[in-house]
């Protein structure tokens, strides 16, 4: 059991995600910084200093505390918005030198197409 526990920790997706972990960790510490620290002063100024996270209201004695909900909310935005922006990013390295040295784009659709294609597959034109 010890060698096969070794094994899945050596290996490089257990690796990879303990990496990916600590580096989300640590990015969420620094989102939460730019929230409370610069984006709510900032948004503060701009509702007559209003601070977010003391917004609450009542319900039957109970405190809703709606401004820490918005604190979360623009944390979660940023860090949707900086994850897309990485995999985009990403996906336009990932395609590979092979595919793209076996492609053309159609002079119709301008899909990517093979070589050795007389049709193209996705708008249906024949090509020379």
């Amino acid at each position: 059991m010890w060698r096969e526990f070794k094994e899945f920790a050596i290996k490089g997706n257990a690796v990879d995600l303990a990496v990916g972990v600590v580096i989300g960790a640590a990015f969420g510490q620094v989102v939460n910084s730019l929230v409370s620290d610069i984006l709510n002063p900032i948004l503060s100024l701009l509702t007559g200093h209003v601070n977010f996270a003391n917004l609450k209201f009542s319900i039957f004695g109970n405190p809703v505390l709606y401004g820490s909900f918005l604190n979360t909310l623009i944390n979660f935005i940023i860090v949707s918005l900086a994850i897309f922006l990485i995999i985009e990013q990403m996906s336009r390295f990932r395609k590979k030198p092979d595919e793209a040295a076996n492609t053309k784009d159609c002079p119709f659709c301008l899909s990517a197409i093979n070589l050795k294609a007389t049709r193209c597959p996705h708008c249906t034109s024949e090509l020379k």
